[in-house]
């Protein structure tokens, strides 16, 4: 709706997981890094964990466009309240097995033949579990069972399995350290930091088409990171309607108040007790400030 008032050539700030608009923050490059060097080195089972919003699912995209650039063969199970009939059924459609799907012995064995068949060839093959701190029990164990799968070489089957600190918290728990010991490679992603938070505001415009913007002013992004907490998918909220909001009052400058007013409107959860002085967009030169692009070097 606003794109064309500020000369957007797409919305910058969308809430769906678009590889294009990456930001290559350390921690992502690393956690990227590591679910493709624990495919390539067959590795088996690989955990990446975060808290909502902080951008697993953009890392699991990134990787599936990695594996098609690649051919490697993939599955990709995104929806986690699965019954076992039900996982097995959707990892045979997504490997295009040939056999009965609704049958648990012969896709165990289709599935055993295929990865024989890719090792011998010198090719692995990957299956994704994303919301995975929603497993059950069950599941869990099929899939770790499915760890076991390897020959001299390396496993047949690479695991990535993604989801929230839940996760982490369940592999800790008794009954899943059999599980917890096949974990060969643990990624973290936690909230960007005040500059990278910056970084990301201006990267997504400028890759918009609105380089050297002055929209945000430096000070309202250092406020607008304190009440995400660094939260990448808090940021594309708050940025949005910041947008919208200039666009429907006809203003290029997003202020204060505007801020204030979109973070009552998204609930939003930050410590309330902040010391006045401790934040730079209440400083009498906000006014001027508004009008000077914010960088972070």
């Amino acid at each position: 709706m606003y794109n064309a008032f500020f000369g957007f050539t797409q919305n910058p700030f969308n809430m769906s997981p678009d590889p294009s608009f990456l930001f290559r923050s350390a921690q992502h490059e690393e956690a990227l890094a590591n679910l493709i060097y624990g495919v390539q080195s067959r590795k088996g089972f690989i955990v990446l964990t975060g808290e909502v919003g902080t951008g697993k699912t953009t890392m699991l995209e990134c990787l599936r466009d990695f594996l098609n650039a690649q051919q490697i063969a993939f599955a990709s199970l995104f929806n986690s309240r699965l019954s076992v009939e039900q996982f097995f059924e959707l990892l045979s459609y997504d490997l295009e097995l040939r056999c009965d799907r609704h049958s648990k012995t012969e896709v165990l064995l289709s599935l055993n033949n295929m990865l024989l068949e890719r090792a011998s060839v010198g090719r692995t093959t990957v299956l994704i579990v994303d919301e995975a701190h929603n497993l059950d029990w069950d599941v869990l164990e099929e899939i770790r069972l499915l760890g076991n799968l390897e020959n001299r070489r390396g496993k047949l089957l690479q695991i990535i399995i993604a989801g929230q600190p839940e996760l982490d918290r369940k592999l800790e728990a008794p009954e899943f350290r059999q599980l917890k010991q096949r974990v060969a490679l643990r990624c973290l992603l936690r909230g960007l930091d005040l500059p990278d938070s910056v970084a990301y505001m201006n990267s997504r415009m400028a890759r918009a088409g609105l380089k050297d913007q002055t929209i945000f002013s430096g000070p309202l992004m250092e406020e607008i990171q304190f009440r995400s907490q660094g939260i990448p998918r808090l940021i594309n909220a708050i940025c949005d309607n910041l947008l919208l909001t200039c666009f429907a009052m006809e203003t290029k400058v997003a202020t204060m108040q505007m801020l204030d007013e979109i973070s009552a409107d998204l609930r939003l959860d930050y410590p309330a007790d902040r010391p006045l002085e401790n934040s730079p967009a209440y400083t009498e030169d906000l006014a001027q400030d508004s009008q000077i692009p914010y960088r972070i070097d």
